[in-house]
């Protein structure tokens, strides 16, 4: 008798233990990670993982391998646009509702005629955000000057572009200018030509990366195509070339075969914890 109740409590105390494990959310799908052709998908899904991002500036030059070790991040990937002659930024980027890295302080930047004549371009290029609403985090891509709704925070974004999709904005970011007769005379970013890229995209809640390598590079038209196929909403690019990089845990270490193979040095980078 006393057996039997005691087998009883253990069934019991086992069923209570299987229900409350099968009821507990499971975070070990927020991030996915898969690689064809050339170009690695990743995937960011799940409420929990909008409060593991951020964006964070470097004041010197580093790699996205040790900004990856330093942050202690599950992934990271490179982010805005900079000057490697002076490591000044040409991206704003926030961190934790502050920003941190400000392209207006750029004095090479303002001391350039194409910029200063262009510089409502520059300044209102694409940026990603993660934005707090009361208790609920969400995505956005929008120019920079837009503003947020009410009630509303930005806890962090980075700069980049241009928005690649749905439109592709090349001239109204400034990454390309054509003269009367409509013929491209300068190019930015590389836009027109194949390269490695890194995009960011959303689909629904969901935020997609896409680290485009040199084994199958892209020029933005054929990225505007991709995103479509892939039935993003919306997607803008970051940096790209060779400061295409990505680090996922200690498993994927992804940079730009250019140069000697270690990796650019960099400014700014989005990780996740």
């Amino acid at each position: 008798m006393l057996i039997n109740n005691i087998v009883k409590k253990y069934f019991k105390f086992l069923l209570v233990f299987v229900i409350l494990f099968l009821s507990m959310p499971s975070y070990s799908n927020e991030i996915s990670v898969s690689h064809d052709n050339g170009i690695y998908h990743i995937v960011l899904k799940g409420e929990k993982v909008k409060k593991k991002i951020k964006f964070i500036s470097s004041e010197e030059l580093i790699t996205n391998k040790e900004a990856h070790k330093k942050a202690g991040a599950k992934l990271t990937v490179n982010a805005g646009f900079f000057d490697p002659k002076n490591s000044q930024t040409i991206s704003y980027i926030v961190t934790d509702r502050m920003t941190s890295a400000d392209p207006i302080f750029n004095k090479s930047l303002l001391a350039n005629p194409f910029f200063r004549k262009n510089m409502n371009k520059v300044l209102n290029r694409s940026e990603f955000r993660i934005l707090q609403c009361g208790n609920k985090f969400s995505y956005e891509i929008a120019p920079h000057n837009a503003g947020v709704e009410f009630g509303c925070t930005i806890i962090t974004s980075a700069q980049g572009g241009p928005l690649v999709y749905p439109e592709l904005k090349l001239e109204e970011e400034g990454f390309i200018v054509k003269n009367e007769d409509g013929d491209v005379v300068r190019e930015s970013a590389s836009v027109l030509h194949k390269t490695s890229r890194t995009i960011i995209g959303l689909k629904g809640e969901e935020c997609h990366i896409l680290i485009i390598t040199d084994e199958n590079p892209m020029d933005m038209y054929q990225v505007r195509d991709l995103c479509r196929k892939l039935q993003l909403d919306r997607a803008m690019g970051f940096d790209g070339g060779s400061s295409t990089s990505m680090n996922y845990k200690n498993s994927i270490d992804v940079v730009s075969l250019k140069g000697d193979g270690a990796g650019r040095m960099l400014k700014s980078f989005m990780v996740v914890y």
